[in-house]
């Protein structure tokens, strides 16, 4: 009966951990929907502009900072953590140190994590629903998310006790660092809520001194315009002059900041199959990432976050890659091989990669 749930939400609460955990979850906790102090950092950043292209971070309003104006009724908020680093993956420091190879981030070695995420955050939700319809309370409304919505997901995980935010603004977790994925499922559920934790970063600015564009520009504030992730992954255009020498060969994303904390020590591989390494994207070379046709980037990519980028925002970024690589007649002959790329934004990154080897290509 309703009246038996409702007098027991404490258990219900400790359920739905344990549910979760069954499902593969490495962690879940849960908030209320106050979001206030996040909402004034976001409205602050968005007006430095450091959202860049990402309009989709200002055009919502406060549907971001208010879970009950995206989703009405809703009161609570389970936030789910997920482990993802892969094992037996390449070491990245000896990647990013190889100038032929392709760095990509490890988060997207295996499979595309918002298909992982939304797959177990609805079992999560369906375990919920299906118990409380056998005690009779059929008065549950929910939405699952991940990464995929106006949520401010480190937020309210953070007020959900999963961690805190590090001066790379990422979630830290002092069990196990910053190699996972976040998920949500907002609810109209009185929920009891968990206490967040207290912030260990201390005086370490190691991601700080690391970021290889200086992107991070305060503690706890990045200018997602000099990001590198943001750069090859969420810029659509050409990727400025000033940064494509600082990229290096990380052509999908860029871990270093995640590479330098010391909590990262504590960091556990995850045993979600789905996150294993596909297809070598561990340890590959640029240059056969580059002769892929675009049907090889289709199949190759098929199921993994990186297909979302597209086979030409894939070889804008190698090119680049490939201008910072030591230069080899190999690398020239790749470069050369797409001087005439019918993409335009492929051909001006690959005549930027050639000036790099001093190789002027020859107007028409």
């Amino acid at each position: 009966m309703q009246s038996n749930v409702s007098n027991d939400w404490e258990k219900l609460s400790a359920d739905i951990k344990s549910w979760g955990l069954a499902l593969g979850f490495n962690q879940i906790g849960i908030t209320d929907t106050n979001l206030q102090t996040a909402e004034s950092n976001h409205q602050a950043w968005v007006a430095k502009g450091f959202h860049g292209e990402m309009d989709y971070m200002a055009k919502h309003g406060v549907k971001r900072t208010r879970p009950a104006e995206l989703v009405p009724n809703t009161i609570r908020v389970i936030s789910a953590r997920l482990d993802y680093l892969p094992p037996n993956a390449a070491n990245s420091e000896t990647i990013i140190d190889d100038s032929e190879k392709a760095f990509i981030s490890r988060y997207s070695l295996g499979r595309d994590y918002h298909k992982v995420m939304r797959n177990k955050l609805q079992k999560l939700s369906d375990k919920i629903q299906f118990e409380l319809m056998q005690l009779n309370f059929n008065d549950l409304s929910y939405r699952v998310f991940t990464d995929s919505a106006p949520v401010l997901e480190v937020a309210l995980a953070e007020k959900a006790g999963l961690g805190w935010r590090g001066k790379h603004t990422l979630l830290l977790n002092k069990n196990c660092g910053s190699w996972f994925f976040l998920g949500e499922i907002y609810t109209n559920l009185p929920l009891i809520t968990d206490e967040p934790t207290a912030n260990h970063c201390g005086t370490c600015t190691n991601c700080i001194d690391i970021c290889p564009t200086q992107a991070i520009t305060a503690p706890y504030e990045v200018d997602a315009r000099r990001c590198i992730s943001y750069l090859t992954i969420e810029l659509k255009t050409s990727i400025p002059i000033e940064f494509r020498p600082l990229i290096g060969n990380r052509v999908y994303g860029c871990d270093d900041c995640q590479l330098t904390c010391p909590w990262n020590k504590f960091a556990e591989i995850t045993q979600e199959p789905d996150f294993s390494v596909k297809n070598g994207l561990d340890n590959i070379s640029l240059v056969e990432c580059f002769s892929w046709s675009k049907e090889l980037f289709k199949e190759k990519m098929a199921g993994s976050a990186i297909y979302r980028i597209g086979y030409a925002q894939w070889l804008r970024n190698i090119a680049v890659g490939l201008g910072n690589a030591v230069s080899s007649p190999e690398i020239i002959k790749a470069l050369k091989s797409r001087e005439n790329d019918e993409r335009d934004i492929v051909r001006e990154h690959v005549v930027w990669a050639l000036q790099q080897h001093l190789i002027v290509k020859t107007p028409a």
